[in-house]
């Protein structure tokens, strides 16, 4: 009888040293053991699912290459740029949070990361106001609540040492420039008249937000700039004639860059623990619009699926056509790319150089 009770501490005991060792394996072991994502449309992954909103893709003809064919509310014909940074980086991509947040054990699952973005999100909460998860709910309701639960969990400095080995992935502000360049004029604040103006705004909204973000932990940052919203098939649309891109939402894209690169490099001055990676999508999109066959594109001004003229008077939905052949197509719909563009971008973060991506690409980031 003592020797079986005697076993049985044994047993209890080595059961309990290998729950420790497996706990702490998740927080401290790998180079970067999660993955947490906030931002728009080009990051979501089914948040949109989970609210009443006009802003949704969880429905054909989304989806049509994912696996099983199916629309999980990505904005896409199938992955899109998360999902592709999560396997570089040797990871699952992260699920939605609004798909787990109040499920059992969730608490695990924060550990791997977790995707907060919303599409329809904005810099501003202005921005497509009541129809997406707005970024600064991501920050201040979701994302919280998950470092809340981390440090529960694990203590304040455990919890804070798992963060700063993780990678937070931002991508936002083209809303932003997207409804800038679609609003009239006279419906413009009066304060925020010009272009430059307007991106100033953002960046000094940005700036706070980002500071929240490190203030909740987030030590490595890749951030992926504007794309050259100018070219999206929606807003080419506003000259019907040429389909020529819009110079005035190009040049917002281009400066927003500018001065999201300039706030990081101030972060990273102030902040001696804070790295982050940059990714130009409007230089690198350009290069692919200016060279599409060298990139490997037939068709980089029309929508791959939509209705009218160039796919893009109405976005993608049941009763739209699609284009047979999506990995020639830059763009999925009127405003987002198809998986083959968002797998080409994310090679070119995961490996390229600057001026594309700075100050070090995201292998590099990762590694560090």
């Amino acid at each position: 009888m003592a020797a079986s009770c005697k076993s049985t501490t044994i047993a209890c005991g080595l059961v309990l040293l290998l729950c420790v060792a497996f706990m702490a394996d998740m927080v401290q072991g790998g180079a970067v053991p999660a993955l947490y994502v906030l931002g728009d449309s080009q990051a979501d992954v089914g948040n949109n699912n989970y609210r009443p909103s006009l802003l949704k893709a969880n429905f054909p003809h989304n989806g049509v290459d994912y696996q099983g064919h199916r629309a999980t509310g990505r904005f896409s014909n199938g992955k899109n740029f998360v999902d592709f940074l999560a396997d570089s980086l040797g990871l699952a991509s992260p699920p939605a949070y609004h798909s787990i947040y109040n499920t059992t054990g969730s608490y695990s699952i924060y550990l791997n990361g977790v995707n907060f973005a919303s599409g329809g999100a904005g810099v501003s909460d202005l921005t497509n106001k009541g129809q997406c998860f707005s970024f600064d709910t991501q920050i201040e309701c979701d994302y919280s609540s998950v470092y809340k639960e981390l440090v529960k969990q694990l203590g304040k400095p455990q919890a804070l040492a798992h963060l700063a080995r993780s990678i937070f992935a931002v991508a936002i502000g083209g809303n932003d420039i997207i409804n800038r360049a679609l609003l009239p004029v006279d419906q413009l604040p009066v304060a925020i008249t010009s272009p430059q103006q307007f991106v100033d705004s953002l960046a000094q909204t940005l700036k706070c937000q980002l500071q929240r973000l490190y203030d909740l932990g987030m030590r490595r940052v890749f951030f992926v700039g504007a794309a050259p919203l100018g070219c999206v098939p929606l807003l080419r649309e506003l000259s019907p004639l040429t389909k020529d891109c819009h110079a005035e939402a190009n040049y917002m894209s281009s400066r927003y860059n500018e001065a999201v690169a300039t706030l990081l490099h101030d972060m990273r001055a102030q902040h001696q623990d804070f790295q982050y990676s940059f990714f130009d999508a409007s230089m690198a999109l350009l290069e692919y619009i200016q060279q599409p066959e060298a990139n490997g594109f037939a068709e980089v001004k029309a929508a791959c699926c939509g209705l009218g003229d160039n796919r893009a008077m109405f976005t993608c939905n049941p009763a739209s056509e699609y284009c047979a052949n999506r990995t020639t197509h830059m763009f999925w719909d009127v405003v987002h790319p198809t998986e083959t563009t968002a797998r080409k971008l994310t090679s070119v973060a995961f490996g390229g150089s600057a001026p594309l991506v700075s100050p070090i690409n995201v292998s590099q980031l990762s590694a560090l």
